[in-house]
């Protein structure tokens, strides 16, 4: 099926009788939400402005985590961070292990720093316990031991570092999974169209009126569903153009860089008593990140500008040697949606809030990408209500498509493709799962699929057609930064752009 099929079919379909639940916003939560309302029984469908994940989801730390430093803002934060575990642990395990992988993290104590050895061998005691002790018991090193883990780490000073165990992810490649779970179970996803006006029957709000380039189209449904992240109140003033502001934004950036070095463990490293930086080894470089500030431009204009740069390589530095802007592949920002109120933005809680507006459009922010399941299995809820619906279906323990151990998928692809070289099959196994046969197919039909995007990276021309096809994939962007790793990488060279393109028009 080519991408225009894919999207001649669903607009056709959205076209056709009335949707019980239409959801806007195509970042993890909206997906996450249609994933939930379809596995129901539900009619429903999403519509994303631009692309799915194009957003503030794509733009995470690629973490999928149970929270340690929520752990220094009290016994409150206990029973999140428990939560959370569960979640990470479930993911990692069961439902999505070809795209959420442990990964062990040091937190380095030095001299004259925030914390001392004790509060944090404490403090990662008490987070693997929250967890269950799954991941073994969190521990003290010493300094030593530290720079065996992590190479790159500053000796000067170091006193020794706190171990703990999370999860990491592509958070692109498990949006789009998610995605495609949806439509598997029923759902109907179109990206790049924008709502231009909610109907109304009377006072209550009954649908959506979309426009993309083909045209113009209303939508009808029983309960409209605005997952829209910073966008939020542009979406709640369509309802009700007196509405309050209802939430704050914090900007987050993040420096993807180049690195000979292999570390055995990412970097937690304390910037005062609540926030932190991280350096995570993540697709073959080094994730560096992320500020925490208010925001309150243009969403669609966020970035990573030079004082973002200058702070990100500041904070990192003080834990990690060599680090320089010439070593820089990739820069990109998102905004965390929190919840409107007083104070600075790195105090504030990440929580999730559901809210009804005037005219029963139902307005869901905040949250967080670890407990996107349960996010969705929560709006699920509120949905039911609005329709007079109970359903007592379960809806944990389905799987993600795709799901194995990447181990495993590796394996098999390696001895049945014994032409592809190994970093491109754990690239394939690590990103697809059992689903990167559907990749390789596309090879055996035209070899030509089967070379490198890049001479430098492990993506292959088979990905920006599988893309193409049954990803949603239109733009050179989609494919380049959300279904591969090309871009993040720094290779998205004109010559590449140009021929994806081509790829995508034909």
């Amino acid at each position: 099926m080519t991408d225009s099929t894919q999207r001649t079919r669903a607009r056709e379909e959205l076209q056709h009788g009335t949707f019980d639940v239409v959801v806007i916003g195509g970042g993890i939560l909206g997906i996450a939400t249609t994933w939930a309302a379809a596995r129901s029984g539900l009619r429903v469908a999403l519509v994303e402005s631009g692309d799915f994940a194009g957003a503030t989801s794509s733009a995470s730390s690629k973490l999928v985590h149970g929270g340690l430093r929520y752990l220094a803002m009290g016994p409150s934060a206990v029973p999140m961070v428990h939560e959370n575990h569960k979640e990470r642990r479930a993911l990692g395990d069961h439902l999505a292990p070809h795209l959420v992988r442990p990964l062990p993290f040091l937190v380095p104590v030095y001299k004259g720093g925030p914390h001392s050895r004790f509060v944090l061998g404490a403090g990662v005691t008490l987070y693997s316990a929250l967890s269950g002790f799954g991941d073994g018991m969190g521990k003290v090193l010493s300094a030593r031991r530290a720079v065996e883990w992590v190479p790159d780490l500053r000796a000067d000073g170091l006193r020794g570092a706190a171990m703990y165990y999370d999860h990491q992810m592509n958070d692109s490649r498990v949006a789009i999974t998610a995605a495609r779970a949806a439509a598997e179970a029923g759902a109907v996803l179109l990206n790049h169209i924008s709502v231009v006006g909610l109907r109304k029957t009377g006072a209550k709000v009954t649908g959506v009126d979309l426009k993309d380039s083909l045209g113009e189209f209303g939508v009808d449904a029983k309960v409209v569903v605005n997952a829209t992240g910073p966008w939020l109140d542009v979406l709640r003033r369509m309802e009700d153009p007196a509405a309050d502001p209802s939430i704050r934004l914090s900007k987050g950036s993040h420096l993807v860089l180049r690195t000979q070095s292999e570390w055995k463990a990412a970097l937690t490293i304390p910037v005062d008593d609540v926030r932190v930086s991280f350096a995570i080894p993540w697709e073959g470089h080094l994730l560096l990140g992320t500020t925490d500030e208010a925001y309150e431009g243009d969403p669609a204009a966020v970035a990573c500008t030079d004082a973002d740069i200058d702070q990100i390589l500041d904070e990192a530095g003080v834990a990690v040697s060599g680090l320089d802007r010439s070593r820089i592949a990739y820069t990109f920002a998102g905004l965390r949606v929190l919840p409107g109120g007083p104070g600075d933005t790195s105090h504030a809680k990440r929580e999730t809030v559901i809210t009804a507006g005037s005219g029963g459009m139902i307005s869901v922010a905040g949250g967080k990408w670890t407990t996107f399941r349960k996010i969705g299995a929560t709006v699920l809820a509120r949905v039911n209500s609005e329709l007079g619906r109970t359903f007592d279906g379960p809806l944990d323990g389905v799987a993600l498509p795709g799901s194995a151990s990447p181990d495993t998928v590796g394996s098999v692809l390696g001895h049945a493709f014994d032409a592809l070289p190994d970093d491109v099959v754990r690239h394939l196994a690590t990103h697809y799962g059992t689903t990167s046969h559907e990749v390789v197919a596309l090879g055996l039909e035209n070899p030509a699929l089967l070379e490198r995007v890049h001479p430098d990276g492990p993506d292959i021309w088979a990905q920006v057609e599988h893309a193409r096809r049954t990803e949603w994939a239109s733009e050179v962007d989609d494919v380049l930064r959300r279904r591969t790793t090309v871009m993040v990488r720094g290779l998205d060279s004109p010559e590449v752009r140009s021929r994806v393109s081509e790829l995508l028009a034909s």
